[in-house]
């Protein structure tokens, strides 16, 4: 017998789905504008999704979303005391600089952190504490950052509030199966995972992650700049005299050369040409930014002499107030300089700032860097100023990944960030109201949602958190992601497009155990977490593992924590989890690390996950 079509509505839902996988994976739009977009979909065509315009707004209403914003927020609270930061001290003291001992370290003060609180900020804030350790003991950095980024997504599975992928699986189970998860139902699981992840780090993982970066080249050096970064002369008979260095900037570009005045030299002083208004003299020694040809066809037009012997180091473009100060940044994914160009972003304009390379995983872009359309985990070497880095960094605007040499050219607000920071006078109250919302919920005082709403106004109230912070803490795109996101799985179900893809899952019965159906369930979550967000690949799974487990008499909680698990540990890429992205830059990783890093211990994890689910959890 030929089985039926499945209904118009199902089809419909199935094309929503395809069309929004294909905007994840290739990033066409942002995400969470994505995920809007199936949202108005999903009520437009009410007829056949069976959703109405209220449904589809429903995931801003859902518990879910409202515990991850608050989260976020309890979670800056915590950050802005500095006693997250002032962990990179206690490290650096306590490993003495071996590598091997800073890596056991990172991982394990990661993975613990993050199982507290949200991993996602955790990794914001240790990755300029982890690459500093490494550039004062001669690490390079590559060695520890994937580490940091895997460590997190381990310590994630701890709690309940590790990770948003949690969070929104127990509300999953709350409608599917009547039983939220509460703060440590999963933690001894998650302990068993954290620790065989954390092993293979330190082991095996050690020795597959590369060190692409060098740890004996300074800034210049590690943007391979050396002939990008030249020296030219003003002649007594140039055209450029009299100009200021912004206007000859604009001359020149204005006649299709693509160069940057960085500094100017005379008299043995030093300056910062973004900031400067003097009028360019005969004599003056221009630092550019720029390739050889082009400085010596630039030279030849406008009567400069190009110095093709001397050097410009990382100590040439920041030795003094007055030449401004060298920074790596990384690019959050919530910047609001995502999907900009960086000749429409404004940086040299209004923040007095020039880009001289862009770092996207290994690959590095040093020319015609107004066409640039950045994208988050970027990595950029900027020429600016203490003030406009202390400006971007507190707003998150960007992630300082390399200060400069003396800390002290930076003002509070980035040197809070440091390892040897003191701690805020508040740090004990904050501890105690995020430890006081873990309680509650565990013991089942409170709704989860609730005890975190109620820290975050205690943290306000007790003058933890400012409220203009707590709602910049917030990654509005992952909320928006996962209001979005929510409805689709509601009509999958209402559609029977659950039904249809778990009875697909389900026929693997006839050549698979019980276990290996457990088990591939995982590694399809696993593989669509990679690809496409987490968060969505937990609100599309969740409602076809628990089918899945109800066909074949199975224990829907074992498969709903599959799914649960295998979307917060993502390992095989750099865009599935927000993590690994945020690591890509600094790290100057290729997408291949991923896979030979991340590959094995992802087939680890699926292995010991799944073991554990069906001992502890039965099948």
């Amino acid at each position: 017998m030929v089985p039926s079509p499945p209904p118009t509505g199902t089809l419909l839902v199935f094309g929503l789905i395809l069309a929004a996988l294909f905007l994840f994976v290739t990033e066409r739009i942002p995400n969470d504008t994505t995920a809007l977009a199936v949202l108005v979909a999903l009520a437009v065509l009410e007829p056949w999704t069976l959703i109405t315009p209220a449904e589809a707004l429903s995931g801003f209403a859902s518990p879910a979303t409202l515990t991850v914003v608050a989260m976020y927020m309890l979670s800056e609270g915590i950050q802005r005391t500095g006693l997250v930061g002032r962990l990179g001290a206690t490290l650096g003291r306590l490993t003495g600089g071996d590598e091997r001992r800073l890596l056991g370290a990172t991982v394990g003060t990661t993975g613990l952190a993050a199982g507290v609180v949200n991993n996602t900020p955790i990794v914001a804030v240790f990755i300029p504490m982890i690459t500093d350790l490494a550039d004062r003991y001669g690490l390079s950095p590559s060695k520890l950052l994937l580490p940091l980024s895997y460590a997190a997504m381990l310590g994630g599975t701890l709690t309940l509030v590790g990770t948003a992928t949690n969070i929104l699986a127990s509300d999953l189970s709350r409608q599917l199966l009547g039983h939220p998860l509460s703060m440590f139902e999963f933690t001894k699981l998650g302990v068993v995972v954290f620790l065989v992840g954390a092993a293979y780090l330190l082991t095996v993982g050690r020795w597959l992650t590369p060190a692409r970066i060098d740890p004996a080249a300074d800034l210049t050096e590690t943007f391979d700049l050396e002939n990008h970064l030249v020296r030219l002369v003003v002649r007594e008979s140039s055209p450029l005299i009299g100009a200021t260095p912004d206007a000859a900037d604009d001359r020149l570009a204005a006649d299709g050369h693509d160069l940057d005045v960085l500094q100017v030299e005379r008299d043995g002083e030093s300056f910062l040409a973004r900031t400067s208004d003097r009028p360019l003299l005969a004599g003056d020694l221009l630092t550019v930014r720029t390739s050889l040809q082009t400085a010596n066809r630039v030279a030849g037009e406008y009567g400069l002499r190009h110095r093709h012997r001397d050097e410009v180091t990382e100590d040439d473009l920041s030795e003094t107030p007055h030449r401004g100060t060298l920074v790596e940044v990384m690019i959050p994914g919530e910047s609001r300089f995502v999907g900009t160009r960086l000749g429409a972003s404004a940086l040299d304009e209004r923040f007095d700032t020039t880009v001289l390379a862009v770092r996207r995983g290994d690959e590095v872009t040093r020319a015609d860097l107004d066409d640039v359309e950045l994208r988050g985990g970027d990595t950029l070497l900027l020429q600016t100023t203490a003030g406009a880095i202390a400006y971007l960094a507190d707003r998150d605007e960007v992630i300082v990944t390399h200060e400069p040499e003396d800390p002290a050219d930076l003002d509070g607000t980035v040197r809070a960030e440091e390892p040897g920071a003191p701690l805020d006078s508040r740090a004990p109250v904050a501890v105690t109201i995020l430890l006081t919302v873990v309680a509650v919920a565990a013991l089942g005082w409170l709704p989860i949602v609730i005890a975190a709403l109620g820290g975050v106004v205690a943290m306000v109230v007790t003058g933890c958190l400012r409220p203009a912070d707590a709602y910049d803490a917030v990654s509005w795109n992952v909320v928006f992601l996962l209001a979005g996101v929510l409805p689709l799985g509601l009509a999958m179900q209402r559609t029977g497009g659950d039904a249809l893809l778990a009875g697909v899952l389900v026929a693997s019965d006839a050549v698979l155990p019980l276990v290996g159906v457990l088990a591939l369930v995982y590694v399809v979550t696993a593989l669509l977490a990679n690809l496409i967000t987490p968060v969505a690949t937990v609100a599309l799974m969740v409602p076809v593992a628990v089918e899945v487990a109800a066909r074949l008499g199975a224990t829907p909680l074992t498969f709903l924590l599959a799914v649960m698990f295998a979307g917060s540990t993502a390992f095989l890429t750099p865009v599935g989890y927000q993590t690994n992205l945020m690591v890509y830059g600094p790290g100057g990783y290729r997408f291949t690390d991923y896979l030979r890093v991340g590959g094995p211990l992802q087939v680890l994890v699926a292995a010991v996950t799944t073991t554990g689910l069906t001992v502890l959890w039965g099948l």
